[in-house]
């Protein structure tokens, strides 16, 4: 007992130097959790704040196949009854992500162009590399003066090394300034359809500038002497002074020729799959 008692008279006297102590020991343990915290972050960064494996910039692929379609005359590039634009709707929905499909009013050539250009240029650097070309897949076509701009793209691609699969003229008029028999040495293969009747008719014969480069596929002759067409949406200027110009551009048996050998460069549509549809 005498030891407890002693025990206790030193504790009372020292009391205020244990207690200081004490509360010294605390704060060294309080001020030191911060830093071990801090440098625990700092050791392990968070997940989404951690730098990527690459920082290479990802491009999407360029169009398998690039198809460009010209409107005679004076045409608006989307008018609705129209023959060029029918089948490029068509081959749009049946080919929504594996090519780029549209139309351009025949002055508009450039345009078209430099959309083309755009599309090759998959590593977006301003400038199409060996490669770029190289894979290019690109078809033309084209009814009256947008047959003749079909060969005057063709033209221009070739001036730049960029190839052509396929041209395809239909009552090419040869518009000022432009020269349309004669195929560019980059193009693989082109038709001529022509009709040879009334005030407008097209060109009758193609030919490459370097047959063992180019594929003429033919010149094909529709005559519409005895045919009538309704040719449904077509103003009447047309049918009254170019009739048979007209009858060729909204005929379909033209037409679902054109559309086979557009169809024949473009790749097989993906089928979808049960659950595809039903999600769509």
């Amino acid at each position: 007992m005498s030891g407890l008692v002693r025990l206790r008279e030193l504790f009372q006297k020292n009391w205020r130097y244990v207690s200081i102590a004490v509360f010294l020991t605390a704060v060294l343990i309080g001020l030191s959790l911060p830093i071990q915290a801090q440098r625990l972050f700092v050791a392990t960064p968070a997940i989404e704040d951690a730098a990527p494996a690459s920082s290479a910039p990802v491009h999407a692929p360029a169009p398998s196949t690039i198809v460009i379609g010209f409107m005679g005359g004076m045409v608006k590039r989307n008018e609705p009854n129209r023959s060029e634009v029918q089948l490029a709707a068509r081959l749009r929905e049946q080919y929504p992500n594996a090519a780029y499909i549209d139309t351009y009013k025949n002055a508009d050539w450039k345009d078209a162009r430099d959309k083309i250009l755009k599309l090759l240029d998959s590593d977006k650097d301003g400038k199409l590399s060996t490669e770029e070309k190289r894979l290019a897949r690109i078809v033309i076509f084209g009814h009256s003066w947008g047959a003749s701009a079909t060969v005057t793209l063709a033209r221009d691609l070739n001036a730049l090394g960029i190839p052509v699969l396929l041209t395809v003229q239909v009552d090419s008029v040869q518009k000022m300034g432009q020269k349309d028999d004669a195929i560019p040495a980059n193009v693989a293969e082109a038709i001529n359809f022509y009709q040879p009747d009334g005030f407008l008719h097209g060109r009758k014969l193609i030919h490459a500038e370097d047959p063992t480069k180019t594929k003429i596929l033919g010149n094909q002759e529709f005559s519409y002497k005895h045919t009538s067409l309704s040719c449904k949406g077509y103003p009447w200027q047309q049918r009254l002074f170019a009739k048979e110009h007209m009858y060729i551009e909204c005929d379909p048996e033209v037409w679902n020729q054109i559309e086979s050998l557009i169809r024949s460069k473009l790749p097989q549509p993906q089928v979808q799959t049960p659950m595809q549809i039903k999600a769509n």
